[in-house]
């Protein structure tokens, strides 16, 4: 990671993988790099934990790669494709955004997506490197000021200044960057949240309750941060509840609970460990949503 870091500062595009442990190993290295406001990518195919846990798929890190993915003030991009195609395609956008935020960005697969074999379109377009980097150490050649790349500020004044314009670019990035899919949402009166492989489940599932009347959706966060806060604004007025359905004990459930401001009530539907809820699984959990009105 710190080659990575020394990479990124001047002004190459980068990346660095692993899967669930790895990345804990990375994540000081991952913290000097947003102290430099670097751009670089990060990709981390999820498996079960804690610890050594299993080799199985997991969706476990989710805090990890939102909340704590090193010490200090900071955010990375955080990107969860549902497919190998989008795998693909998330590349160049969390690149692209990478250099024009000079931050961080992840793209958090699952040992499912790892392991997968799907049909895949390389799109026809060229990846954008026409992100200007003044800031690189690329050689000055007496034209211009030496570029200093560092995350160490011993003046706190200084370093509390960073942290602010750092968070004045976050905002805007939530404002901005959101991106999420809406699946049959607009007469929805149970939504199902899912990312990733646990979507593709999901979708199964929805599809059967509808089949039986239930009026049931979903909303797909495809970035994970910036949480896609605006999808949950506009269908709350007819939506009676949520089901968010993990591959873990229970973690964006509560990204859901703050987009909604526990207004409505919150389900988890979930495997941990390694394990993956089946359609079946999800669909009960829609069945019982919709006799009980949305109760727990």
């Amino acid at each position: 990671i710190n080659m990575v870091l020394g990479a990124a500062s001047a002004g190459v595009r980068v990346m660095t993988s692993s899967s669930s442990p790895g990345i804990s190993l990375k994540t000081e290295g991952i913290s000097y790099i947003a102290g430099s406001d670097l751009p670089c990518l990060i990709i981390n195919v999820q498996r079960g934990g804690p610890g050594l846990g299993g080799i199985q798929p997991s969706q476990a890190d989710y805090w990890q790669a939102t909340r704590a993915t090193g010490h200090g003030d900071f955010h990375i991009l955080v990107f969860a494709p549902a497919t190998i195609q989008e795998m693909v395609d998330l590349v160049y956008t969390a690149y692209d955004k990478a250099d024009e935020y000079r931050m961080p960005a992840m793209i958090l697969a699952d040992g499912m997506l790892g392991q997968m074999m799907e049909p895949v379109e390389f799109p026809e377009k060229e990846a954008n490197h026409q992100i200007e980097k003044p800031w690189a150490t690329t050689g000055h050649q007496n034209k211009r000021p030496h570029n200093i790349v560092n995350s160490l500020y011993l003046v706190p004044e200084e370093l509390e200044k960073g942290n602010f314009e750092r968070f004045e670019r976050y905002a805007k990035i939530e404002q901005k960057e959101a991106m999420w899919e809406e699946y049959l949402t607009d007469d929805a009166e149970i939504c199902v949240v899912a990312f990733g492989i646990a979507s593709r489940v999901a979708k199964n599932a929805i599809a059967e309750a509808r089949a039986r009347g239930v009026k049931v959706g979903m909303i797909r966060p495809i970035t994970l941060w910036p949480f896609p806060k605006a999808a949950f604004e506009k269908v709350e007025k007819h939506v009676k509840t949520f089901i968010s359905v993990e591959l873990s004990m229970g973690q964006m459930i509560e990204d859901v609970q703050l987009a909604t401001k526990c207004r409505k009530p919150v389900l988890l539907c979930n495997r941990a460990g390694g394990m993956i809820p089946s359609a079946d699984m999800i669909l009960d959990a829609i069945l019982k949503a919709d006799k009980n009105g949305g109760a727990e």
